[in-house]
């Protein structure tokens, strides 16, 4: 599935690949109101990967509601609404708005944006009010509910057993590294703000640790993102303990990335006589 924020709301695609042939489609951020983002630039190329400081910009709830969702409902493909906030009464907000919506199959929360001055991460980083918040939203929802896990934290195992425990229905490891580019000739960063989120094959290593640490300590499944650009990529993750994955900065390289990792973990299948994922699933 694509990573949120980098399918916009799936409809962009829906003329470029097939989107119905995905596991399922992940929405950007969606925000009780509408949200402009960050001041340009947003995005920088790094040597491995991508910064980028989008924002979240979004539409909002109710543009989303009105306009996406029919679409959506079409679809034979389950669409998961990323929400996100900057207050808990926001998160609220939106997802008891979602509620009985024709189209929205499930939720992912979104307490890991690095790049928002408030919300956001500042949820994803204490336990306390990572439980906090999924348990408010559980309480409004009676939809699968995926948390969306920052890996700019000590202990992302702590965090996953506290949103657990508040009622998620699986996690998702993770979101973007904190990071910052510089341009020395003018004395500035390269992005609008001093820090954005990277993305990219760069974070693989990192994440797919993550996941490995907490597909083992936990009993529901595990979403694995980031860095995955191949099936091999997305095998690793499986590997490791992942249930799904979702792909991001490779889909802006290759609108057909997602497709090209399906296709490529069909042919290992039958290469090595795999019939089920979960005969490899969580073997190290």
């Amino acid at each position: 599935m694509p990573a949120s924020g980098t399918f916009g709301y799936g409809t962009e695609y829906a003329d470029v690949i097939a989107v119905e042939s995905l596991g399922a489609v992940v929405t950007k951020g969606i925000t009780a109101c509408p949200w402009e983002g960050n001041p340009q630039p947003r995005l920088w190329e790094t040597g491995c990967g991508l910064l980028n400081s989008i924002g979240l910009e979004n539409i909002g709830v109710e543009a989303a509601v009105k306009d996406k969702a029919p679409v959506w409902a079409t679809w034979k493909v389950p669409v998961i609404v990323n929400v996100a906030g900057h207050t808990l009464g926001e998160y609220v907000q939106v997802v008891e708005r979602l509620k009985g919506v024709a189209g929205v199959a499930a939720i992912e929360v979104n307490i890991s944006c690095p790049n928002v001055l408030q919300g956001g991460l500042e949820f994803g980083t204490s336990p306390e009010m990572a439980h906090q918040v999924t348990g408010e939203v559980r309480a409004v929802t009676d939809l699968p509910l995926i948390v969306k896990l920052s890996p700019n934290v000590t202990d992302i195992v702590a965090i996953a057993l506290a949103v657990i425990a508040a009622g998620a229905d699986a996690v998702c490891v993770s979101n973007t590294l904190r990071g910052t580019a510089i341009d020395t000739e003018r004395r500035r960063f390269r992005l609008g703000r001093p820090a954005g989120g990277l993305s990219g094959p760069a974070i693989k290593p990192v994440i797919l640790h993550m996941v490995h640490c907490v597909a083992h300590a936990v009993d529901v499944p595990v979403v694995g993102c980031g860095g995955i650009a191949t099936a091999d990529d997305a095998l690793e993750f499986i590997m490791a303990g992942a249930t799904a994955v979702q792909v991001g900065t490779a889909t802006f390289t290759d609108a057909r990335a997602m497709i090209e990792i399906i296709d490529g973990m069909e042919r290992f299948m039958r290469h090595h006589a795999v019939k089920d994922l979960a005969e490899i699933r969580g073997v190290l």
